[in-house]
């Protein structure tokens, strides 16, 4: 039996092919998140925890107190299994485009049509992308933070909504960021906060955090300039894949612009879009 030195034994939980199967249904009902056999492992060792926690004794039970009690048990459910890797600026490519000509020039003129541009972070983990964006926003857009541009940001896990909305990172989680940005847009912490930055006040005021389920319904009206969904449709199924497409493009503005992770793809899979750039998509109808 495997030994904790500090705790004693470790406590085993009963894990049938037919939990797995109970859970992986449930997970794709409920959130669209397709999980292989591979996945296994890494369930039973996600929600362990939480077994732990409600005092349940095997996976089983865990599974009609899921299904009995979903109103609660759902987030906790959710937040368990989903993974959250980010960082500041990652596929910094993206936000060179915006950066840069057409793009930049595009998102200009949409601002001084229409007075607003709206762009929206889906499957924001912690925070970073959102942030990535508002810095890139506000080291390009003359005045950015008198003028009506938002980001939104949402994700299903609220422990990470929670720590992107409060824009406070271990320091070390900008340090491929230059001095310059560094010095701009983050505040080093002191005392018992030393060893934290904080995300500075005007870029937080630029981004909104919210909870959201991508598979329920969507609150916000858009239209939207520029989505982000990156290494998010990598978890779902093609026909998933291509609901959700299809939904971005109904909110997005005539030609808006939609980019996807690296490992992604809308290939076969969704017409409404055209590759202009590497994982760029702009609207086509």
């Amino acid at each position: 039996m495997a030994m904790n030195r500090e705790r004693g034994p470790l406590v085993t939980f009963e894990f049938t092919d037919r939990d797995f199967t109970r859970l992986r249904d449930l997970v794709r009902k409920l959130t669209g998140i397709s999980l292989s056999d591979q996945k296994r492992e890494l369930v039973y060792g996600r929600l362990t925890r939480r077994l732990r926690a409600l005092g349940i004794a095997n996976f089983r039970d865990y599974c009609d107190f899921l299904e009995a009690n979903l109103d609660h048990e759902l987030e906790h459910f959710t937040n368990a299994i989903t993974t959250n890797l980010t960082s500041f600026f990652r596929e910094n490519h993206h936000f060179e485009m915006i950066a840069g000509e057409p793009l930049h020039d595009w998102l200009l003129r949409r601002l001084q049509e229409n007075g607003r541009l709206r762009f929206w972070s889906a499957g924001c983990s912690t925070g970073e992308e959102a942030y990535s964006l508002a810095i890139t926003l506000a080291e390009t857009i003359p005045d950015v933070f008198n003028r009506d541009v938002k980001i939104l940001a949402t994700d299903l896990d609220t422990n990470v909504v929670a720590t992107g909305r409060a824009g406070i990172y271990p320091e070390n989680r900008i340090e491929a960021l230059s001095g310059e940005r560094k010095r701009t847009w983050f505040q080093k912490g002191s005392g018992d906060s030393a060893g934290m930055v904080k995300v500075a006040d005007e870029l937080r005021g630029m981004v909104t955090f919210n909870p959201l389920n991508l598979m329920g319904d969507w609150p916000m009206r858009g239209p939207f300039d520029i989505i982000f969904c990156r290494n998010v449709v990598i978890y779902f199924d093609k026909p998933t894949q291509a609901t959700l497409f299809d939904r971005y493009a109904n909110m997005l503005c005539d030609d808006g612009v939609l980019f996807i992770g690296h490992s992604e793809t809308m290939a076969e899979i969704c017409t409404r879009f055209d590759l202009v750039a590497k994982t760029m998509y702009r609207k086509l109808r």
